[in-house]
């Protein structure tokens, strides 16, 4: 059996269905004369009505709408519970990323789960008063896919944190730090920020470029100062500035792993004490 096809109406067959509406012609016989469906002429008299007269049908105020209606049909509405959304907007402001709400969230509240992407989405179309306050705030949301980022190579030796020692995430032993970088939203400056886990205890550098070089050059100059009973494991998250672990571990004695990507929450003392 041969699937039917479907084809919007045209400019054309707008102009004609008004033409033959004034003329008083019966919704069957304007469906013959367009060889169209009854449905699909009933259906355009209604939806692309002018939207206050519902009895008036003007054919090109009807071609402009229809695309327009036509893409709200498709967007699906996002973060529809408005307790989700004061979560959002509140620790967006208070500096936490999407993925690290979105994490929280998810513990927490396990029978409704939401996404990053979802989080972003909503931010740009809704509640843009918010984006300032995302790390990267930009004006518009860039396309989704691969960066230039993504051209350079992987991290050498990168071990996932699933194969991190348990008794790390128990936070019952001292040495154990996660690092990060953050960057000011006012002054543009990077800081590299190392916390401990256990402890909580915190150090700062003040970088002049968010690489691997910078990066790995803090964590060396500033953990070396640490006993080494204190440099023990470090986790990462997997920025560029971060391809260096094997250097860095044969200096300080550390082993390095690496959260699941978009998983910040993974690394929650250095999120935190970032925001």
């Amino acid at each position: 059996m041969a699937q039917k096809s479907y084809k919007h109406l045209s400019v054309k067959e707008r102009d004609l269905i008004a033409v033959l509406r004034r003329g008083g012609d019966a919704l069957r016989d304007m469906a013959k004369r367009l060889h169209r469906d009854p449905g699909t002429i009933s259906r355009e008299r209604f939806r692309n009505a002018a939207p206050v007269n519902r009895g008036y049908y003007l054919p090109h105020k009807a071609d402009d709408r229809a695309p327009q209606r036509n893409r709200e049909s498709h967007q699906r509405q996002r973060l529809k519970l408005p307790r989700i959304r004061r979560y959002v907007r509140d620790h967006v402001r208070r500096g936490w990323s999407p993925e690290l709400i979105a994490g929280r969230w998810g513990k927490r509240h396990s029978d409704t789960p939401i996404s990053h992407e979802a989080i972003y989405q909503w931010l740009y179309a809704e509640a843009r008063e918010r984006v300032p306050y995302l790390v990267r705030a930009h004006k518009k949301r860039k396309r989704r896919g691969y960066s230039r980022k993504h051209s350079q190579p992987p991290i050498p030796g990168r071990i996932d944190i699933s194969q991190r020692p348990q008794h790390i995430a128990k936070r019952t032993i001292a040495g154990h730090w996660e690092s990060d970088t953050a960057v000011s939203r006012q002054s543009k400056v990077v800081l590299q920020v190392s916390v401990e886990r256990k402890p909580r205890f915190s150090v700062l550098t003040k970088l002049p470029r968010r690489q691997a070089k910078e990066m790995r050059m803090a964590l060396n100059r500033k953990l070396c100062r640490v006993p080494q009973h204190r440099r023990k494991s470090i986790t990462d998250d997997n920025g560029t500035e971060n391809t260096a672990p094997q250097e860095v571990n044969a200096v300080l004695g550390t082993k390095s792993s690496f959260c699941t990507p978009f998983h910040s929450w993974e690394r929650g003392t250095n999120e935190n004490t970032k925001s």
